[in-house]
């Protein structure tokens, strides 16, 4: 019954599946690929061009498949996701590689030519969690009980990653994913507010006994220009970055042309960076095109989600809408130096596998979204409350 129904939701995908959203996915990932290519040039091989073009392949099938998923099924078993998460980060202990980022945060399995980020995969599970959360106490949503609930799953999750994997950067992509659809879902602002005072009144305590030096010199650095002037220090990727980013003026030095790029002068200029070497090869216009493509894919999951009458439904592109615009922001302001390094990529346009494929699959609930944007009528009748 349940691989019939999901046939069937297949079939539907490509008949009243978003595929304006897919064509976006795609412009923008072939826009990555351009940059990547010339970004790696340097380094004489096609390996990143190749595995980026594979898993974009693995991504379109994840965005079908996904979009075909029953969200009012996964809504009533959302306990099997959150024992997916707690499963995939404990295997961070035995597999988990930190590839001398000092965070241990890729599985590196022996049997895989690749790499695996938990936390790109827990991204998605924990939108449909929160969604399927604040879809149950929806006639409630603002009581101790429903805030209570939606605060355990994010504690939980950001717990076990910063605990496991010590990556305290990515794991702020879950609380800017909670605030976000807490906010859209219409939690009152009084919680807002008394979120905000406790993250105040908490902040010197966590600065104080929790976080370790350099990373707190990757936010003094913002603020502060007497550390390291020179920028061979803790200004270093930023002084790189903002040259690159610079030196294209307007229209950029061209394809395969950037003087710094094409020499592998900007660190992780094909993953982190990649804004930064678009700046030098394409310029103000470069980076404005690709901004606009990326704007573009997040107004989309906005619209799919306002009109749709379905809470649960909302909730989850209104999430995967949050998550996109925390990911760009930070990797944007990054490159320009106005935000710490965390170490997110640019969605769609840097190059990673893990990251390709988790950003189809989340934007294929979306797409499910636009092709059944509420639950038949009939289905009402034989679901359990949840």
């Amino acid at each position: 019954m349940i691989i019939r129904r999901f046939l069937k939701n297949v079939w539907d995908v490509f008949r009243r599946g978003d595929m304006v959203l897919l064509l976006l996915c795609l412009v923008a990932s072939g826009v990555g690929c351009v940059f990547i290519a010339s970004a790696t040039a340097h380094s004489g091989s096609m390996r990143y061009l190749v595995i980026q073009i594979g898993a974009i392949i693995l991504g379109i099938i994840s965005y079908v498949a996904v979009s075909a998923i029953d969200l009012d099924f996964v809504s009533e078993h959302r306990g099997v996701l959150v024992a997916f998460n707690i499963f995939l980060l404990l295997l961070l202990i035995p597999f988990g590689t930190d590839f001398e980022s000092g965070n241990k945060s890729w599985l590196a399995f022996p049997f895989l030519p690749f790499s695996i980020q938990p936390a790109e995969l827990c991204k998605i599970t924990f939108v449909l969690i929160l969604a399927s959360v604040m879809a149950s106490y929806q006639q409630r949503i603002s009581s101790f009980r429903s805030v209570f609930t939606m605060l355990f799953h994010l504690i939980l999750l950001v717990g076990l990653n910063i605990l496991i994997s010590e990556d305290a950067g990515v794991s702020l992509i879950f609380v800017f994913i909670f605030a976000g659809m807490a906010l859209a879902g219409g939690v009152n602002w009084g919680w807002i507010g008394t979120g905000l005072g406790l993250v105040a009144a908490g902040a010197p305590l966590v600065w104080t006994y929790f976080m370790k030096e350099h990373q707190k010199s990757r936010i003094l650095v913002l603020f502060d220009p007497t550390i390291d002037p020179q920028g061979i220090d803790e200004r270093y990727h930023m002084k790189r970055s903002l040259l690159s980013l610079t030196g294209g003026g307007l229209t950029g030095q061209g394809l395969f042309q950037g003087n710094r790029t094409q020499i592998g002068a900007l660190p992780a200029q094909h993953t982190d960076y990649i804004f930064s070497a678009i700046g030098e090869e394409a310029g103000f216009v470069g980076c404005f095109f690709v901004l606009a493509l990326l704007v573009a894919i997040i107004i989309r999951c906005v619209v799919v989600g306002s009109r749709s009458q379905n809470y649960l439904r909302r909730m989850v592109c209104f999430g995967a809408a949050t998550a996109l615009i925390f990911q760009i922001c930070s990797n944007v302001g990054m490159c320009i130096g106005v935000t710490p390094v965390i170490g997110l990529t640019l969605p769609f346009i840097s190059y990673g596998g893990s990251s390709i494929v988790s950003l189809f699959a989340m934007l294929g609930l979306v797409s499910g979204v636009h092709a059944r944007p509420s639950p038949k009528k009939h289905e009402l009748y034989i679901r359990p409350y949840r």
